[in-house]
């Protein structure tokens, strides 16, 4: 062989050599130095529980009170006293606002002096025909006797029926200026604006000194005390008019307040509105209420809170289940097998929002990955068991 096809010939063995040597170490760098670390992902095992059917409002809900009561002024008068302030408990007939009374006692102590004057003349009248009665007594003996003539009996007998009517319209006088004290004696209890519930004051929106007014007919005018009975408090929801059909009062509930996040309450169906609210044409809506069972537990809720429902419309016992957050669109979850997250098609039966059945797609000793939010998260990806996830392997 020539030379220069000799040295030809090394030049192209050293530079394969030289190229698998380049090519060898970057496939040992890239499954040493640069191979990624494997995903932590928090999983759960496959179990069997309780899988409720739930249905849940489509708009917030608010904590109601059932008997809350904006209590106003009965008769016309200036503010002279305040009972309670808000916040304070109140018992039924208690004083909450005083207002001047002095004119009306004065009314009252005219038709009280009205009764006695009225009285006096009912005795003097009723004495008068007495006297009379007994006295056309004697006549009448007399006159069986025919000592006393006709025209005489006859002058008594006038003389006792007219002390009699007399007397009947004295009694009169006397029930009328009874009737009289006790117009007086409501008008003097109107001025005293009393609690007609036990509850708590929410407010209080006059002061002493204020005139405080009655409403006018057809009128309503501003509340001088919001009284709550805060054993009476319930949950106003608005559902979706397609659920109105499933829902039934009885019904069990769960119950969320904003105020307590992380919590879920029990309670029932206690009403369904007999229509559907078609203010939004779009969003039309049935409102139900919400019974909480621990009626005195619920007291510590401020009415006017926003409230969530799901009331429950059927329930399986002892059915494989996941939770919700592990599904993926089209009904998949990501299991992980051998350190690799492979990618499983699942049936399902009842869902709620905490948890899913299950019918077939995995089975018992499947580890279900619940740490979907992470883009690397995805079959295929090589994977390790996080120890935060409930259930989780480490």
């Amino acid at each position: 062989m020539p030379e220069s096809e000799s040295s030809g010939a090394r030049r192209w063995v050293v530079r394969c050599v030289v190229l698998l040597a380049l090519v060898g170490g970057y496939l040992g760098l890239r499954f040493t130095v640069f191979t990624p670390d494997p995903v932590s992902v928090s999983t759960v095992a496959i179990e069997t529980g309780t899988v409720e059917f739930t249905v849940t409002n489509s708009k917030a809900g608010t904590v109601k009170a059932r008997r809350r009561s904006h209590v106003t002024a009965e008769t016309g008068g200036r503010v002279v006293a305040i009972g309670y302030r808000e916040g304070d408990l109140v018992e039924r007939g208690d004083v909450l606002v005083r207002l001047n009374d002095a004119s009306w006692l004065a009314q009252l102590e005219l038709a009280r002096q009205a009764v006695r004057v009225a009285e006096a003349r009912e005795e003097e009248a009723c004495l008068r025909r007495d006297r009379a009665g007994r006295e056309l007594a004697r006549k009448r003996k007399l006159a069986a006797q025919q000592i006393v003539s006709e025209d005489v009996l006859d002058q008594l007998e006038h003389v006792h029926r007219t002390a009699e009517v007399s007397c009947g319209a004295t009694k009169a006088e006397v029930e009328r200026a009874r009737a009289s004290v006790h117009a007086a004696e409501t008008e003097v209890a109107k001025t005293l604006i009393v609690a007609p519930f036990d509850g708590v004051v929410a407010e209080v929106s006059t002061e002493v000194g204020e005139w405080v007014t009655p409403s006018p007919p057809l009128l309503t005018s501003p509340a001088v005390v919001d009284l709550i009975d805060p054993s009476s408090l319930y949950v106003s929801a608005p559902m979706d008019e397609v659920d109105s059909g499933r829902l039934r009062p009885g019904q069990r509930a769960k119950l969320t307040v904003d105020s307590r996040p992380g919590e879920a309450f029990a309670g029932r169906v206690l009403r369904i509105a007999p229509y559907v609210l078609d203010l939004e044409a779009q969003n039309r809506t049935v409102e139900i209420e919400i019974e909480f069972d621990d009626q005195e537990f619920a007291a510590n809720f401020l009415p006017g809170t926003s409230a969530d429902v799901e009331v429950v419309l059927e329930v399986r016992n002892d059915v494989t289940r996941i939770p919700t957050s592990a599904l993926l669109e089209g009904q998949r979850v990501l299991v992980l097998v051998d350190g690799v997250l492979e990618e499983r098609p699942v049936e399902l039966g009842l869902r709620n929002w905490d948890y899913a059945q299950v019918t077939s797609g995995i089975q018992a000793g499947d580890r279900v990955v619940v740490s979907l939010d992470r883009i690397e998260v995805k079959a295929g990806a090589k994977a390790v068991a996080s120890d935060d996830g409930p259930g989780s392997e480490s």
